[in-house]
């Protein structure tokens, strides 16, 4: 039986040749920042399919998260047809292999690979290395993602394609800046008033129907991200994009040279299986250095410490939270503490303290903050899309953030905020430290309480 492709007589829409015909004609990297409901990855799905049967080889269709990847691709049904997108783009008849526990097909005759993954564990995924990449929605996947596969790509002449529609200054508009004057590059914006997928009533409608939602502010905002493709727009929920941009506004995100005559600090978000998050700082006066950030997964604590001393810094302080001081991280039963002073590396232990704390304390760190723009790219990432979840039912933002890729540069940020002093007016009575400063050995093993005497009668 033969199927000609693009199966079941799809054809791109008039808006999206543009892009499709690039895609045609060879080309390699697109950037597409589309309104909602535009077509972005049902272009891509067939596309995909399109290339896996002419050029063998492993193909990924990349969200940000697995679980989101199912809902969105791999579950997802088209309202018009009632089928899934999946069978209609990569028709059962092509396929050798179907996985539905993996989210994997093997095709017929190339052999090739398709798999809907999550960037949550892009590091983790097992097998030939891909050929072709599409990252939907990555204005919310981890950049961290791209950075591991583009040598990949640039190595066997793979391609990628990023579908997504804006969430705030981050790194989405940073790859869109970029790509306008990369050589061979695709660069498009898409809003919704240039396309024909909605009228003008049913866009007005929408914006009506955001605000009565989400309230004026947010309700406009959120119809301006997802239909007008705005870049500016606030994030929903955003925790600490409001106080960058009001710092950038002041030249504060910049170049940033490391001083000398203060020494670098560190705060750090630990995770084994999860992201560790590493930020370099100095005090200077009344103002925070943020002078480097630095993360990574799957590795031991004498990994991180070798870091530290390959930036050959001259280092002041290790801050860590308090959980440091008993987990573990892949080394015989020692803590990550115990691991780290082993290495040379005196971590000082923060103690616990609410969540609602630490982001009060961070909101205001950030007005003494200035970064180094190019080497905390990463980081300023993470704080720029840290946010709050919204509550469907009570139509309001939780009071918890969503704990995603981004949550651990901000649980980092947030140690150094409950660290830093301001200078101490002259002739004021030094305050109390908030961190734990002790020995090694007070550390490793404590002083037994000496027993309370009875009082006499």
């Amino acid at each position: 039986m033969r199927i000609r492709l693009p199966a079941n007589n799809w054809r791109p829409r008039d808006y999206q040749m543009p892009l499709w015909r690039y895609l045609e004609n060879g080309g390699k990297r697109a950037v597409a920042v589309w309104h909602r409901r535009a077509g972005k990855d049902e272009l891509s799905l067939h596309h995909t399919c399109l290339k896996a049967m002419q050029e063998p080889g492993t193909y990924w269709h990349m969200l940000p998260e697995a679980e989101q990847a199912r809902k969105a691709i791999w579950n997802a049904i088209n309202p018009h047809t009632g089928r899934r997108r999946i069978d209609e783009a990569f028709p059962v008849e092509l396929r050798e292999t179907t996985r539905e526990n993996e989210m994997f097909l093997r095709l017929k005759g190339t052999g090739s690979t398709w798999q809907v993954v999550g960037s949550d564990n892009f590091n983790k995924l097992v097998g030939s290395p891909p050929r072709g990449v599409i990252f939907s929605e990555y204005s919310v996947a981890n950049p961290a993602a791209w950075a591991y596969i583009r040598p990949i790509l640039a190595e066997n002449g793979g391609w990628a394609i990023f579908i997504y529609t804006p969430r705030g200054r981050n790194h989405g508009l940073q790859l869109y800046n970029a790509s306008k004057t990369s050589p061979g590059w695709f660069s498009q914006i898409l809003p919704a008033t240039a396309t024909s997928v909605f009228t003008a009533d049913q866009l007005e409608n929408e914006r009506s129907e955001s605000i009565a939602q989400f309230g004026i502010e947010l309700g406009t905002s959120y119809f301006e991200q997802e239909y007008l493709c705005s870049f500016d727009a606030a994030v929903m929920g955003a925790i600490y994009a409001g106080a960058l941009r009001r710092i950038e506004a002041l030249g504060q995100i910049t170049k940033v040279k490391v001083q000398d005559n203060a020494p670098v600090h560190t705060a750090w978000d630990l995770g084994f299986d999860d992201l560790t998050a590493i930020w370099f700082w100095q005090q200077v006066g009344p103002e925070v250095h943020l002078i480097d950030y630095y993360e990574n997964s799957g590795q031991d604590t004498a990994f991180y410490c070798d870091v530290l001393k390959d930036k050959g810094y001259a280092y002041g302080k290790h801050y860590v939270p308090h959980d440091a001081a008993h987990q573990l991280m892949a080394a015989g039963g020692r803590s990550i503490v115990q691991q780290a002073w082993a290495e040379g590396v005196k971590m000082d232990v923060i103690p616990a303290t609410s969540q609602q704390n630490q982001i009060a304390a961070a909101r205001k760190t950030i007005q003494a903050c200035w970064f180094n723009e190019e080497t905390t790219a990463k980081g300023l990432d993470g704080l720029r899309s840290y946010q709050y979840e919204w509550d469907d039912t009570k139509r309001t933002l939780k009071t918890s953030p969503r704990h995603d890729w981004s949550s651990h540069a901000a649980d980092a940020f947030e140690i150094i905020a409950q660290v830093w002093q301001t200078p101490k007016a002259k002739g004021e009575i030094e305050k109390p430290r908030f961190f734990n400063d002790l020995t090694a050995n007070e550390l490793f093993y404590p002083k037994p309480k000496t027993p309370a005497r009875p009082e006499r009668i």
